[in-house]
């Protein structure tokens, strides 16, 4: 049987389950419960954001955006509404190991298939040549909706699948209760809104993270931020981003199935965390961010490479295998030769830049720091890197994911303490349970080194 056959297998199978109505255990129901608890407190949480307050940063800030600002709370509803008509007959468990696969792998395939006819059509109207814009992509566009139809009848199956398969890993790594993870993973892909960030000049920290609509272009990004930083005298930079924490989490559609898996658990590592300590405390401070964000990370890439590997074993690169891979940021071949240089360290460079940054700003040299960063963007983009802009707000964002050293965390010592703490640790239910209690980096400092 090929992939498309024994999807659209899957796919009915999925359909006539939910016109049976299939029950979940009465097992589930405590479990339900709490995950409703928490759909309320986000959609409440998300909704507070309008009310009254004193003026903020990010108060200042919002009096540029809140006319593109996105609207989490309709989002949130109709995505538990779907997971609701998706989750009312618990499908894979009533499908085959095979089945449940080719779903997902046809899934990718034709979510690879619209990205580039959408990138076909947008080249057609980028096409000065072609004057009738309508009748020159008429075919395309049909094609596209066609698409566009598969993949709205493949998503609620794949979605449901990668789910299971996500939880049966969480369970294996003893990160859940009576063997059910709380919350459930429960995640929607569609688009997903980019990240306003703001920072002052003469320090690195994050001051505002305002979402806004997905659909801006670059120039009304660059507008934005040149009106932010003029009138306030800050750092900014709208950067794009793959998921948010709500409930359901939000993630971006991608053909990368490795960066989706990790996604998902990284996402619902924000969920788990929501419900202790160091998620309530996420803004509270910028290391419990980074503490936040560095386990979700953790979690992320040791789950979702645990999905991978039993799941999807043939799609695991041959590098994973212990072969490393040589850079091909400036080569188009697959071995360095021995009169060249090494190849561009990313990881590196930027680790660099931003302790050369951090110096500069501690001394007050804030127009010196601003020039050497951008004579450092040149040098990235030299390389193959295309950075829009490299500024205070870049290191604000990027600088809380610390889960490998190195990078744009520079030498801010909670990534390595957050590293640290799961090396230590037997497990990695061990390591999250320790974390998720936690209420400043003073505790995490004293648990690694008591």
């Amino acid at each position: 049987m090929c992939e498309l056959e024994t999807a659209d297998l899957a796919v009915s199978t999925y359909f006539s389950l939910r016109n049976r109505g299939y029950n979940h255990p009465v097992l589930h129901r405590l479990q339900r419960a709490l995950e409703w608890a928490l759909f309320a407190f986000v959609c409440v949480s998300l909704l507070g954001a309008s009310a009254p307050r004193p003026v903020s940063e990010i108060d200042r800030v919002r009096a540029y955006t809140r006319q593109i600002e996105f609207d989490y709370p309709s989002w949130v509803v109709d995505a538990a509404w779907i997971k609701i008509q998706q989750g009312a007959v618990g499908l894979p468990a009533d499908l085959s190991r095979e089945a449940s696969r080719q779903a997902v792998v046809e899934y990718l395939h034709v979510t690879d298939q619209v990205q580039r006819a959408e990138a076909a059509l947008d080249l057609v109207y980028a096409d000065a040549s072609i004057r009738d814009k309508e009748a020159g992509s008429a075919v395309l566009r049909r094609q596209l909706q066609e698409l566009y139809a598969r993949q709205k009848v493949l998503a609620p199956l794949a979605e449901a699948v990668l789910q299971s398969q996500v939880a049966e890993v969480l369970a294996e790594k003893s990160l859940t209760t009576l063997g059910q993870p709380i919350p459930s993973v429960l995640f929607h892909s569609s688009p997903v809104p980019s990240a306003l960030i703001v920072s002052p000049r003469d320090h690195i920290e994050q001051i505002a993270n305002i979402s806004v609509l997905p659909e801006l272009t670059i120039d009304q990004q660059a507008a934005l931020e040149a009106r932010v930083d003029e009138d306030l005298d800050v750092s900014s930079l709208v950067v794009a981003i793959g998921g948010v924490g709500v409930y359901p989490t939000m993630i971006t559609r991608t053909t990368d199935l490795r960066w989706l898996l990790s996604t998902i658990a990284h996402e619902w590592t924000h969920n788990y965390l929501e419900l202790r300590p160091l998620g309530l405390l996420y803004d509270a401070t910028s290391e419990l961010r980074t503490m936040n964000e560095t386990t979700a990370d953790i979690v992320g890439g040791e789950v979702g490479a645990r999905v991978l590997e039993r799941f999807y074993p043939e799609l695991i690169p041959a590098a994973s295998a212990g072969h490393e891979p040589v850079s091909l940021t400036r080569y188009s071949f697959d071995r360095v030769l021995p009169d060249d240089p090494p190849p561009f360290d990313f990881r590196a460079e930027m680790h660099e830049t931003r302790v050369t940054t951090d110096s500069l700003l501690a001394e007050g040299r804030i127009a010196q720091a601003e020039a050497y960063l951008e004579a450092r963007r040149q040098i990235f983009v030299q390389n193959g890197y295309i950075l829009r802009k490299l500024n205070q707000a870049y290191f604000a964002f990027y600088g809380a994911y610390a889960d490998v050293p190195g990078g744009a965390a520079g030498e801010d010592p909670v990534g390595p303490a957050v590293r640290a703490l799961r090396s230590q640790s037997g497990s990695l239910a061990d390591f999250v349970s320790r974390i998720a209690w936690m209420t400043s980096f003073d505790q995490l400092e004293q648990a690694v080194n008591p």
